[in-house]
Order: C-alpha cells, then structure tokens, then sequence
C-alpha cells in the first residue's frame, strides 16, 4: 500500500475524531470548531508533505511549523489560536493512549498583543447611525443592529442568533448564547429595546418569513436571519459614508461598549460577565486602555508634562 495513502487515511480519521471531540467533549460553538479545524488542515498538510504520522509528530516539528507561519506573518494572535488547538488534538491523542506526551504542550506562545482595534466614540457611533436612511426596513434595521452592537456589547455571532424568545422587555435582559454555547443576561438600556421592539413591531412583522426563520429577530428583506458578513458589510458601507477614517468592524463596537464602562469606573468583575470572557484575563486588557487614556489626558492637560 502506498505510504502517503496510508499517511493520508490516517489523519483523515484523526480529523473526524478531533472534529467529535471539539463538539462533544469540549462543548464548543460552531464558529469556534470550523476555526479550529482550519487551523489543524495546516498541521495535517504538513505532516502528511514530511511523511509523519500524529504519534511521530515532535516539538521540533511544530516549531517549524510554526516559525513558517511567523514568516508569512501570521497575526500573534491566530498563532496562539493555532498552538491552542494542536494541544488540545495532541491532548485527545493522550486521553486515547495513541501518545505518551503531547508535542505542543512546549510550544512558546507568541506574545499577546496589547492594544485594542479602534475604538469609536459617542459621536462617531451617532454619526454612523445617520447614515441609515430610517424610512426604509433595512435603514431602521440597521439603525437598530447598531445601537444593540454599541449598547449591549454584543459580538456579532450573538446578535446574528438572536431569537425573538431572548428578549425579556419586562426585565430590560437579552438571555446572550455565547461562545462554547454559555448563556449570559446582558442588560439593555431602554434606547436599544425601544428601537428593538420597535424595528420588531413595525418593520419585522411586514417581511415574508421564510419557514424556520420566525425565530430569529434580525431578518433581510427575504426573510433570512442575517448572517456575519451581512452585518461586517453593511457597518463597513455605512462607516465609509460616515466619513469615518478608522478601521471599524462589528467587534469595534463590543470594543467600544466595554470601553466606555472600564473608563466610566465599571467593575471589572461586571464587564467580563458582561462580555462574556471566561478569563478576566481577557478582560483585563481594557485597564491598560483606561490607563493609558488617563496618561494621555494628564500629558495634555498638566504643566510639568511639557517640561524637559
């Protein structure tokens, strides 16, 4: 039998594994499994060019791998997604007897960027939001979809799956179904749930819904919830028209919300329940923001600064 074959068959099987594993043993989220598989095509490409099988596979290996990524400049930041995810398939292997140690669990971790995308402010969010022409289903929709962003601190998967039977008006709650499939309560201030019964009363009710999609609280005009990269593109368009220079995506605006808390004096505890981070270390991230604003403004505003 040809080796590459065999080689191939092999991880082959090891992919439909890790896949079941991702789903059922660790209880991730769709959007999580697809990255996380892509990034192991790469480990499987690799070792099926060098001829390795998983258990052959060394730290050596992976660190070539690895800087070949580095080269192509890869972001730090999908690097430790990637290292992420071959620990957890060499960990699968361990669970299964198939390897003794991991080859991963060595693997330096790049360094973790500290610094934020660009954040917007009050009136940049505002000047966006009129570039939505309100007359029309899609202006107040998406009118709307920007004020949740910015209000609740959503990220865009979440709001894409939000449901008509997530919303407690009464309570002013969202129940938020996050990464890994973890619910959260989110409150909503009374702006964002006007405009979102309101969207949903006077715009929503008036689309042709096609079946299985009446759930679903953010529709298109033929009656399919929207997707991720409706709502990356539409915020993109109206950003553009805003005139608005930064690079600007839905997640800016989750950016944003916890921004404005964490400068505001919000508990941390608070906001990372808010956002939804499992680790406050993820959420820790906001203080360096905050302080460094603090730095800027004292910088701007103290005499001794200016001074050598």
């Amino acid at each position: 039998m040809d080796e590459t074959a065999e080689i191939e068959r092999t991880w082959a099987r090891h992919r439909r594994d890790y896949e079941t594993y991702l789903k059922l043993e660790r209880g991730m989220a769709e959007n999580s499994v697809a990255a996380y598989m892509h990034d192991f095509a790469h480990l499987e490409r690799f070792a099926v060019e060098q001829h390795l099988e998983p258990e052959q596979i060394t730290l050596r290996d992976l660190q070539l791998l690895l800087k070949h990524f580095s080269d192509l400049e890869i972001a730090p930041t999908s690097q430790r997604r990637m290292i992420s995810g071959w620990r957890m398939f060499f960990h699968m292997l361990v669970i299964e007897d198939a390897i003794k140690d991991s080859p991963a669990d060595l693997l330096d971790l790049p360094i973790r960027p500290k610094h934020l995308p660009d954040v917007l402010n009050d009136d940049e969010v505002t000047l966006i939001q009129q570039t939505f022409d309100r007359s029309t289903p899609e202006g107040e929709r998406n009118y709307t979809i920007v004020e949740v962003l910015y209000g609740c601190g959503l990220r865009v998967s979440e709001l894409v799956n939000l449901k008509l039977s997530n919303i407690y008006a009464d309570e002013q709650y969202l129940q938020v179904i996050g990464k890994g499939d973890k619910e959260r309560w989110v409150p909503i201030n009374e702006r964002a749930l006007e405009l979102m019964l309101t969207y949903i009363h006077n715009v929503r009710s008036h689309l042709p819904v096609k079946p299985g999609e009446d759930k679903y609280v953010f529709l298109n005009r033929r009656g399919h919830h929207l997707t991720r990269q409706m709502v990356f593109i539409m915020l993109r368009e109206a950003v553009a028209a805003a005139g608005i220079k930064k690079t600007v995506s839905p997640h800016s605006l989750r950016h944003s919300f916890a921004t404005e808390l964490v400068e505001n004096g919000a508990d941390l505890r608070a906001v990372q329940e808010m956002l939804g981070h499992e680790s406050i270390s993820t959420t820790e991230i906001y203080t360096h923001l905050s302080r460094d604003t603090l730095r800027n403004t004292i910088a701007a505003y103290h005499p001794h600064y200016s001074k050598k």
